[in-house]
């Protein structure tokens, strides 16, 4: 009688692993359907990759493979591409309005064939082909309602870099120096291809040697106490800006800097003004500014008072470059001048060229030549022009919007 039942439940456990077999495999086969298709790019010379297109500026392609991560195609190596998410293209008769995405604008799959960009539309309405050459940007259409109809939080959409160089000598002498940078800009949109409504920029930036001589008994039996001698030169500033059109903009700064080369103990600048941007295409941008403002001077190790209060202006000029191989040069020039006191002005210039190493981390070189011509009188004399050659590791902070 056991043998019977046992035999009995073993028959009724077959069709129960065959259902649940079968839910399995329907499950794994739902799970496919689910699983989004990649996007395929040919290249000319017939090799072929699978992953996902992120988007398309002038004549750079950027797509992403899960196995070489992201890299940038120019659109003559393109012999094919096929997407299966859906793609925004943009040529220059587009605009775009704040949160508002023309009804006309083409969108869907792409293909690209004979350097000829073909939309399949969401409505099925016929798009005709869009030359390559035309396309200024392709884009997602996540990213498009994203960026036209949402808004960043104020802790997001953060990018910059953070630097930092360091140099130590133990010898004769003991010898060591410091210099780091920290610059964040919030862009709002968060891309080039839509115009900017506001700006805000952070930036630090902090250079500190220091050398030791120690004690030491001199030819003619004398001691000769320790010595040192030092250099500490620091900067921050903030500034926002606020676009009344795609290229002009009010906006608002505060910049602190402290230069014990110059007896400069802490100078302070809070002021306003406007901007514009001169010059801006994929490759490199300049802008321009001009700014009213209340300066504080503060000195040190000074023969008489020199600290004074200044009504005056910033001219400043901020060039960007994007060179071959992800390289970057970025350069600022500033004039200072003071309204009541003419002969207290300054002027600042600061260059940095990035070289890419590895995934986030770049390595930069760069100078910094300020001029102050109010130096106070000092003994031994201060030099009214102090210039530092920079090197160090760069990590590039990316947005997370």
């Amino acid at each position: 009688m056991l043998t019977l039942t046992c035999r009995a439940a073993r028959l009724a456990a077959v069709p129960l692993v065959a259902i649940f077999a079968f839910l399995m495999a329907a499950g794994n086969l739902f799970a496919a359907d689910d699983k989004p298709q990649p996007d395929v790019v040919v290249f000319t010379n017939g090799d072929q990759l699978s992953g996902k297109f992120v988007q398309a500026i002038g004549n750079t392609v950027t797509f992403h493979s899960d196995i070489v991560g992201d890299i940038n195609i120019d659109w003559s190596k393109i012999k094919e591409l096929h997407t299966a998410q859906k793609l925004a293209v943009l040529d220059k008769n587009v605009q775009i309005r704040r949160h508002q995405i023309p009804a006309n604008l083409p969108i869907g799959t792409v293909s690209v064939a004979d350097n000829q960009i073909t939309v399949q539309s969401t409505t099925n309405a016929t798009i005709a082909p869009i030359p390559v050459k035309n396309a200024q940007f392709v884009i997602d259409e996540t990213t498009l309602n994203k960026e036209v109809r949402g808004h960043p939080g104020f802790f997001q959409a953060w990018n910059g870099t953070a630097t930092a160089g360091l140099t130590i000598v133990q010898a004769t002498q003991n010898q060591y120096t410091f210099n780091g940078a920290v610059a964040l800009a919030r862009v709002v949109p968060t891309v080039s291809w839509l115009d900017p409504r506001n700006r805000t920029t952070l930036d630090y930036a902090q250079s500190y040697g220091k050398i030791t001589q120690p004690a030491y008994i001199d030819a003619n039996g004398n001691l000769v106490p320790e010595s040192f001698s030092k250099s500490s030169i620091f900067h921050a500033d903030a500034e926002r800006d606020e676009y009344v059109s795609p290229r002009f903009y009010f906006l608002g700064e505060v910049s602190f800097d402290h230069n014990y080369s110059q007896s400069l103990d802490l100078q302070q600048i809070y002021g306003g003004g406007i901007g514009y941007t001169v010059l801006k295409t994929p490759k490199h941008e300049l802008d321009v500014k001009a700014t009213v403002q209340y300066e504080r001077q503060a000195f040190f190790n000074t023969v008489t008072n020199e600290n004074q209060d200044l009504i005056g202006s910033t001219f400043g000029a901020y060039y960007t470059l994007h060179l071959p191989r992800s390289m970057m040069f970025t350069q600022q020039v500033l004039y200072i001048p003071a309204w009541n006191n003419l002969h207290a002005y300054s002027v600042a210039e600061t260059d940095a060229l990035s070289f890419p190493a590895y995934k986030n981390f770049s390595f930069t070189v760069g100078t910094i030549d300020t001029y102050l011509n109010n130096v106070p009188l000092t003994f031994p004399k201060t030099k009214a022009n102090s210039f530092q050659f920079t090197a160090g590791v760069t990590y590039n902070i990316k947005s997370s919007y």
